[in-house]
């Protein structure tokens, strides 16, 4: 980068927040995708004016740049791929600046992180449910950006259900509010939602406005194993369509079931077809037993062959071990996994598995899946065991590109948290028309016509 670009952001932000060593640029080169792109310089912006004379000052002059959180993205969506600047929001712009008991909203800057605001909001005996697995990393700018979801999702939604306003910067620094505290707003378009999951390519996010509610008194968790993959997934609809909703409904196939037991040793049931793990919540204990022998009655009526109910913190922490040590467990069926989070209709997740399988044996690929089926988002990873053999890689890529054919087949998506990034960026017209993503351009061009922010994300031509 030119040096007097360089000196314009010493003069503005210091020299201490301007970073173009070597140090800095390949601390902010990549993100859980493993894959490094080097930026040209890193700002650590210190308020909102910042923001703003920073993107000012870059559209002028044409420069890329990169809102960046923590970087705990699975899909290159905070990665600099063509250079330019990481605009680092999470040393300075990462305090909870109001929650209001009264009217159960909190203000928060884009870099605090999503547990820390889990904890304060709790010690006052409210909730903020987003929970996704990055939770004690991610923050809720990210979380906004690519509109995170979680284990919680089944009951509770995901980000998108929480964020009632937003303050953002455009391109050309001016300063935006969208959306309001009050829980009716229609008055003209609806720019909160169009900026929640735009990763980041269309406004930077200074501030977030959530919404909040009461936390339940009671919950408890269950586990119910059964002997095939697609009797688990009747279960889960019909459970969901009887009038219980829990709080979670994760799922783990035989496959992953395998590879947490290898690994961890934990008595797990290596011969079954899928356990389901659920949690319920309520403010009385007799609801809480209610929706257990609910949702246990429907688990036997689909072919579980056995249900337990955790009766205390350490039988609830064995329940959940398997499911929340799936990821790192599946690598031993190979060193590259291909990790996906396709997600469809609940009362097609027996098709969707079922198609999962048959391309895995087409390919000859070892495919684990678990998830989130409460919602119908499944992680799907097709493991590569000799990533470095280039038929083998190849047999991987071809296998995830039919994966999402399916998917889009079933009245599915793409990404059910993720986000598409760069890594899913190649696969959006599978499932967008042209007239569709030609739109999607439109909107990038109205906001940001230099293209200076995250450019080359979500497969936009502009």
């Amino acid at each position: 980068m030119d040096e007097i670009h360089i000196k314009y952001f010493q003069e503005l932000l210091g020299k201490e927040n301007t970073h173009s060593d070597e140090m800095h640029k390949i601390a902010y080169s990549y993100d859980a995708t493993r894959e490094k792109y080097k930026p040209d310089l890193v700002l650590f912006p210190r308020d909102e004016k910042d923001v703003s004379d920073i993107l000012r000052y870059c559209n002028t002059h044409k420069i890329n740049i990169l809102p960046r959180g923590a970087g705990s993205g699975f899909t290159g969506g905070s990665l600099p791929v063509n250079g330019g600047i990481v605009l680092a929001l999470d040393k300075y712009m990462n305090k909870i600046l109001e929650i209001d008991t009264k009217n159960l909203i909190a203000r928060v800057q884009p870099g605090v992180i999503n547990k820390h605001f889990q904890e304060e909001v709790e010690k006052l005996g409210l909730f903020y449910p987003p929970d996704p697995a990055s939770q004690d990393q991610s923050t809720l700018g990210g979380n906004v950006s690519e509109n995170a979801g979680g284990m919680r999702a089944a009951k509770y939604g995901i980000t998108k259900d929480y964020v009632m306003a937003l303050r953002a910067v455009l391109p050309n620094g001016e300063i935006i509010r969208a959306g309001k505290k009050t829980i009716k707003d229609v008055a003209g378009y609806n720019i909160v939602g169009t900026l929640i999951a735009s990763e980041g390519t269309l406004a930077v996010i200074t501030e977030i406005t959530l919404r909040l509610i009461a936390k339940p008194k009671f919950a408890r968790s269950a586990m119910g194993v059964f002997s095939s993959i697609e009797s688990a997934m009747n279960a889960v609809y019909k459970t969901m369509a009887s009038g219980i909703t829990p709080v979670a409904m994760e799922f783990l196939d035989n496959l992953t079931i395998k590879a947490v037991e290898e690994r961890f040793h934990k008595g797990l049931p290596v011969d079954a077809g899928a356990i389901l793990i659920t949690q319920v919540d309520a403010n009385l204990e007799p609801e809480i037993d209610y929706q257990l022998e609910g949702i246990k009655a429907k688990f036997l009526e689909n072919g579980a062959t056995d249900f337990k109910i955790a009766n205390n913190a350490e039988e609830e922490a064995s329940l959940w071990f398997a499911r929340r040590n799936a990821s790192q467990s599946i690598t031993v069926y190979g060193k590259k996994k291909l990790n996906e989070d396709i997600t469809v209709p609940r009362s097609r997740l027996p098709e969707l598995l079922a198609g999962i399988r048959k391309i895995s044996e087409k390919y000859n690929v070892q495919t684990p899946c678990f998830g989130h089926t409460g919602d119908g988002n499944v992680h799907t990873n097709v493991m590569v065991k000799n990533p470095e053999i280039e038929s083998e890689l190849k047999a991987g890529h071809d296998a995830i590109v039919e994966i999402f054919k399916l998917a889009v087949e079933l009245e599915g998506t793409l990404s059910g948290e993720h986000g598409i990034g760069l890594s899913k960026a190649p696969f959006m017209r599978l499932a967008f028309s042209e007239a569709e993503m030609e739109l999607f351009a439109s909107l990038k061009k109205a906001f940001d016509p230099n293209n200076i922010l995250n450019p080359g994300k979500m497969g936009l031509k502009v």
